[in-house]
């Protein structure tokens, strides 16, 4: 019987190997932008404007016109190749009435603005500050939750605790991996985390969770099937029994996926790029990261006791 239980050192360090560019990343982006990844309007407050000019224009002139409305220090980024001429600016919070005198500003200094591929969105500071709120709440409550239910699912197998906890740091490192890769595409490619990211997260953690519980569910069927054999070779044994079906479930999404994010819109891409790292990094935490730390913990509480 192949062990995979056994290589669990190789698995810790290979997640390290991916969290830790990411830690680096968010450090950096904190230093940068006041927060681990850079924030959507929808977070922030404040108004987003995707411009699409007709004639190849500079930063410099798109900020001396809104500087020019009374909007200091706007945040201007290029999307996309300079022949493409769309532009996103982060601003303060304005009004419609203030983004029509805008986009009129920017027809008469700079030239025709394609006003069907161009937007603007603005959130107020007090609502994008309940979004952030709402988003922490709902990752908190979720992971406690989460603990609750395992722990009473597996109430009559020893020590529940450790299972619930384990999925919790399954769930912990797939949302450092897609938090790390968010933040290094906000430093490389300006990606901004809006409240569909928050929607890619939640989607990630039910797929984690749900995949780490169908392999402890099979540990808990050996454990009374297997009395007498090494924790370890029940694990190992239930982990490669429901091995097929975890990966079968996963691949099917992760292909999806991949096709939605190479023949999709623009518009969905960043959320579809998250979801799919996530799943990944879901597919591998739960049977690479989730199971052998159970066995890590058992291990040590067996040296403990006989201490």
């Amino acid at each position: 019987m192949f062990n995979i239980v056994e290589k669990r050192g190789w698995y810790f360090l290979f997640s390290a190997l991916v969290i830790i560019p990411g830690l680096i990343a968010m450090a950096y982006s904190t230093a940068q932008f006041g927060s681990p990844v850079r924030l959507d309007v929808d977070f922030t407050g404040g108004s987003l404007f995707v411009l699409k000019f007709q004639e190849i224009t500079s930063e410099d002139a798109i900020r001396a016109v809104f500087e020019s409305q009374g909007l200091l220090d706007p945040s201007i980024t290029r999307l996309g190749a300079p022949e493409e001429r769309t532009w996103q600016v982060r601003t303060d919070f304005v009004t419609q009435e203030q983004s029509e005198a805008l986009f009129d500003a920017l027809e008469q200094q700079i030239g025709p603005v394609d006003r069907d591929a161009s937007s603007v969105d603005s959130v107020s500071p007090a609502i994008g500050s309940e979004v952030t709120q709402a988003a922490t709440i709902a990752v908190v409550a979720g992971a406690v939750v989460i603990l609750a239910f395992i722990v009473f699912a597996f109430r009559r197998v020893p020590h529940a605790f450790r299972y619930g906890t384990c999925a919790i740091a399954a769930m912990v490192h797939d949302i450092l991996v897609a938090m790390g890769f968010m933040s290094i595409m906000g430093l490389l490619r300006a990606w901004e985390v809006d409240a569909l990211f928050l929607t890619a997260m939640l989607t990630v953690i039910g797929f984690s969770v749900q995949d780490t519980i169908v392999v402890f569910d099979r540990i808990r069927e050996n454990i009374p099937k297997r009395r007498g054999e090494p924790f370890e070779t029940i694990v190992n044994r239930s982990l490669l029994e429901t091995l097929h079906r975890s990966l079968a479930t996963q691949l099917n999404a992760i292909f999806v996926m991949v096709a939605i994010l190479l023949f999709g819109g623009a518009s969905i891409k960043q959320f579809i790029a998250v979801l799919l790292v996530g799943l990944i990094s879901g597919t591998y935490s739960s049977i690479f990261n989730a199971v052998p730390l159970l066995v890590v913990w058992e291990k040590w509480s067996q040296r403990y006791a006989l201490a």
